[in-house]
């Protein structure tokens, strides 16, 4: 930025210097234009532009490029540049010329450097402190060119005054309404640029943000897939390790049964990764409320449980109750049971869809006191509950978790309807 600032204000600086000593080279000629009478004669006028290379004329000169060097300061010091260039244009003005308004053109160009680099309420003391030297060069100028043709001071001096402060106008207030456009605009374009940048940051974060809802979700889902599954092979596997020497059918019986089970597992996260995949569609089974049916019957391997559906007869089983719902409840069973194989070993189970409400569904899981000695404790460390109830949450349902009286543990998931059925299709029980 500050070497672009650099290249800008030599730019600057070699244009104005330029143009200002052509045009003090030009106006000599122009002037005596204006002043030949009708016999083609010059007629020598006090207050007209200097000749070129007369004292007057090399003394404007000096002062202008001077003053269009300093420009090349203002990258670094933009308000001492103003302030320069006003205090060159003031010396100047003890050398009596027609041309003197040409040694403010440095100074309007400080202006608008400026007032495009530094906000207002920092430059202004600079800006102000411009305004008034222009006004007395011009003042002090004006004031010696015309002291010949007036004999009141008073009227000399207002005079002088009035064209200083039209000078001061025009050399500093227009270029500072010009420099305050520029960045205005400037603002505006920087203020669209952090806008749109930080629109494009909220969407990264979304993106993020959903990205770590899925990755939550599908660790939900790894550990209710292989807490359901590896706690009944460790059931199994302990059973079988107590039966190889006494009992070796039910032993075989259970290694079978560890083969299903680890087949199974690897069924359940193929179909969970094959949902990653973007070569194409993976097919999944859908759980459902009413794939708790055959949940039930998988798990009478591992634990005596017992399934009570409790629904109307005319009307399909979770009716009005939306996929997601549905799917929340299905793990929440499957969780459960998988809690009670692992904290309560050999404890009855019932598990309970009770359909008969117009407004909601309720599925509940009871397990009674641990029957082995050494088990028991809290469920699953707090992972499957926590898991249970995001589920819960995202869905808007209400989960209840906590022990029963005498021992045990029961899990009650309350889901309502996205449609609530009418009055005349509810059962009362």
């Amino acid at each position: 930025m500050a070497r672009a600032d650099a290249r800008t204000d030599l730019v600057v600086a070699t244009g104005t210097a330029i143009v200002s000593v052509g045009l003090l080279s030009g106006l000599p000629s122009l002037d005596a234009l204006d002043r030949l009478d009708g016999s083609g004669s010059s007629v020598a006028v006090a207050a007209g532009t200097p000749p070129v290379g007369s004292a007057a004329w090399v003394d404007l000169l000096i002062s202008l490029l001077v003053a269009s060097a300093l420009l090349l300061l203002a990258h670094r010091a933009p308000r001492t540049t103003a302030l320069g260039a006003g205090i060159i244009a003031a010396a100047a003005a003890s050398t009596p010329s027609g041309a003197y308004s040409l040694v403010l053109l440095p100074v309007a160009v400080a202006v608008v450097l400026v007032g495009s680099r530094e906000p207002l309420t920092r430059s202004w003391p600079a800006i102000v402190g411009t305004a008034v030297l222009v006004v007395a060069g011009t003042a002090v100028n004006d004031a010696v060119l015309s002291g010949g043709m007036r004999s009141q001071p008073t009227e000399l001096l207002a005079a002088a005054v009035g064209a200083g402060v039209l000078q001061a106008v025009g050399a500093v207030g227009l270029p500072l309404l010009v420099a305050l456009l520029i960045r205005s605009r400037r603002d505006v374009r920087a203020a669209r640029t952090a806008e749109a940048s930080a629109v494009d940051r909220e969407q990264d974060a979304r993106v993020e943000a959903a990205i770590g809802r899925e990755r939550a979700a599908m660790a939900r889902e790894l550990h209710d897939i292989a807490a359901h599954h590896l706690s009944g092979i460790a059931l199994m596997s302990a059973a079988i390790d107590r039966q190889i020497d006494t009992d070796p059918s039910r032993a075989h019986e259970g290694v079978r049964q560890v083969r299903e089970q680890s087949t199974a597992v690897l069924e359940d996260l193929r179909r969970l990764v094959g949902l990653l995949r973007e070569d194409g569609p993976a097919e999944r089974a859908v759980e459902t409320i009413a794939g708790i049916v055959d949940l039930v019957e998988r798990s009478r391997v591992r634990m005596p449980v017992e399934l009570e559906v409790l629904a109307s007869g005319d009307r399909p089983l979770a009716d009005g109750v939306g996929p997601l719902a549905q799917l929340a409840a299905y793990r929440a069973v499957q969780e459960s049971l998988a809690n009670a194989v692992l904290h309560a070993p050999g404890a009855p189970c019932t598990v309970t869809v009770d359909d008969r409400a117009a407004e909601q569904l309720v599925v509940r899981v009871a397990n009674g006191a641990p029957t082995l000695p050494g088990s028991g404790g809290a469920a699953a460390g707090g992972n499957g509950l926590r898991g249970m109830r995001e589920r819960a949450d995202l869905v808007g349902a209400r989960l209840q978790a906590g022990p029963q009286d005498g021992g045990g543990w029961l899990v009650e998931l309350t889901l309502g309807r996205e449609a609530p059925l009418t009055p005349a299709t509810e059962v009362r029980p």
